[in-house]
């Protein structure tokens, strides 16, 4: 694969996710299922992941090898009611979800294939190069647009 076939990937799961959630109804937003999320608590956590994403894919490139890769528990934010996931209005986390991941599209497009070597450590999960940080940001909004796909359908 080319560089532009990673970011093409990247971008048509951006797309995917945000088509998705332009076509939820107000009433699915606060559908659930057993163990899982509500469709607003995924957005937000999106816009919250992707944050995330924006510095981790900038620490890989312009720090040294080795640097810290900070993890977060991403439960502890979704129930945590000051950051608002069951309550908030979604618009602020889809602009952010947008926007972050259209200024890191930006980067992944000048990145070289050689790059995709250039690594930290992950707090949690050990050597993180460029190449994990693309493959787990492509797939993360397939990923929970799979879940709010399933609760909305009422699987």
């Amino acid at each position: 694969m080319e560089i532009i076939d990673y970011a093409r990937d990247y971008e048509a799961a951006t797309s995917y996710f945000t088509e998705l959630v332009s076509r939820l109804k107000p009433i699915d937003l606060d559908k659930s299922a057993p163990g899982e999320w509500t469709p607003r608590q995924v957005i937000h956590h999106l816009a919250d992941s992707e944050a995330q994403s924006y510095a981790r894919i900038r620490r890989l490139i312009a720090e040294p090898s080795g640097s810290i890769i900070q993890g977060y528990d991403e439960g502890l934010w979704a129930e945590n009611a000051v950051l608002g996931y069951s309550t908030l209005p979604i618009e602020n986390s889809i602009a952010v979800f947008k926007s972050v991941r259209a200024a890191s599209l930006d980067i992944l497009k000048r990145l070289s294939l050689d790059d995709l070597e250039r690594s930290g450590v992950h707090t949690e999960a050990g050597k993180y190069t460029i190449a994990k940080w693309i493959k787990a940001y492509t797939n993360h909004p397939r990923d929970h647009a799979g879940q709010i796909e399933k609760v909305v359908a009422g699987a």
